[in-house]
Order: C-alpha cells, then structure tokens, then sequence
C-alpha cells in the first residue's frame, strides 16, 4: 500500500512539473486584468462535475485575494443562473475532454446573452471545441490519471488546481495584493488573525523607515 502512495505522489508531482509553462498564462492574466481591475467586470468561472469543484476553488480564490470572481454551475445557467454574467466579464472554463457538452452551451448562452464575452479555457485536449472557440487556451499537458481504471480524475484535476493558483499569484503580483488588503476581505478564523499581524506588523515597518 505504501508503494501505491509513493507512485501516487510521484506520478502527480511528475504532471505538475510537465505542465506546459507559455505565454498563454500572461496572455490570460492581461485579459482578466482588464475585464476586472479596468472595466470592473468579474470573473464567471465554470466546469461540470470534478472541473467545477476546481472552477469553484479558483473563483473563490481569486475573490478573496482582490479579483472579484464567482462560480457558474453550467445547468444552473440555463435555468436562471445566467443572468450574474455581465458585459464586462470574463469566462474561465475547465473542462478536461475540451467537449464538455454542458460546458459548450453555457459559452454560447452567455455570449447570447453579451456577444464577444473573452474565454479563457483550460483542458487537456487544444483540438476540442472549447480550445479553438478560446481567447485564451492553457494546455494541462494531458497527464495520466493516477485512477487504476484511467477514469476517474484524480492527476488531471491536481493539474487544474495548480494552474488556477500560478494565475491567482501571478494576479496577486501584477495588482500588489498586500495583507491589508487580505485582511479586509478575510476578517473571520486563523487567516483574518494571521493577515491583520502581518498587516500591522508591515505598518509598524513603515512607520520606522519613515522616522
């Protein structure tokens, strides 16, 4: 059993280093910058089943570190839901296969809703729908799952997760997201203490440069 775990952790650890690094990552960053911190958009995050729980974190993540971002279900969107996508936002869409039927409608519902909405699409296929209908397309490197049965995704989604935190710090970075800043959207638990100390404790700093 604790081979199995070893070979787990390697194999997944060995997909996240394979994961394609390019100017596509910039190229989103720009985009999401504009819609959100320029036109005060928002980023619409989406994906169906183990994507959208991975669409859901980035969303979440990117709003608590100062790029407002919400979480679209693809089928709730078609029955109500659409109506949070505004014309200056921009939509993050994760879907492994590049097919995701669900997926595909809710692009071409939102665009009728605001035509030329930008997409930026992560999945593991750059010859799927989604890809070539892409303002932005960040390639997973279409790892092997880790699943004995090559089905369940379990490597792809580690993928996923690691390519939504390299474009929340790359934000975080381009924006100067400081921990006062941190601070006023997270007030609650051991982060919102955390964040504060380190918020007073870079005042304190300035304070003393300044004398």
């Amino acid at each position: 059993m604790e081979e199995i775990i070893r070979r787990v952790i390697e194999q997944e650890a060995q997909a996240i280093k394979n994961i394609p690094v390019n100017s596509n990552f910039q190229k989103a960053i720009e985009l999401i910058y504009e819609r959100v911190h320029i036109k005060n958009g928002k980023l619409v995050a989406s994906g169906m089943g183990k994507a959208g729980q991975i669409a859901a974190n980035i969303a979440t993540t990117f709003s608590s570190t100062g790029t407002p971002a919400v979480f679209l279900h693809p089928s709730d969107s078609q029955h109500g839901d659409l109506g949070i996508v505004q014309k200056n936002d921009i939509l993050l869409v994760i879907s492994n296969s590049g097919k995701t039927r669900e997926i595909i409608e809710l692009v071409d519902l939102a665009n009728n809703l605001h035509s030329n909405l930008p997409l930026i699409v992560i999945s593991s296929n750059p010859e799927g729908v989604l890809a070539k209908n892409a303002d932005v397309f960040i390639f997973t490197g279409n790892p092997e799952e880790v699943c004995p049965l090559s089905l369940t995704p379990t490597t792809s989604t580690t993928v996923m997760t690691v390519i939504g935190d390299a474009l929340v710090v790359s934000m975080m970075e381009k924006i100067g997201f400081s921990s006062e800043d941190y601070a006023k959207r997270h007030h609650g638990g051991y982060l919102g203490d955390k964040s504060r100390m380190q918020a007073r404790s870079s005042s304190d700093f300035r304070v003393q440069s300044s004398e």
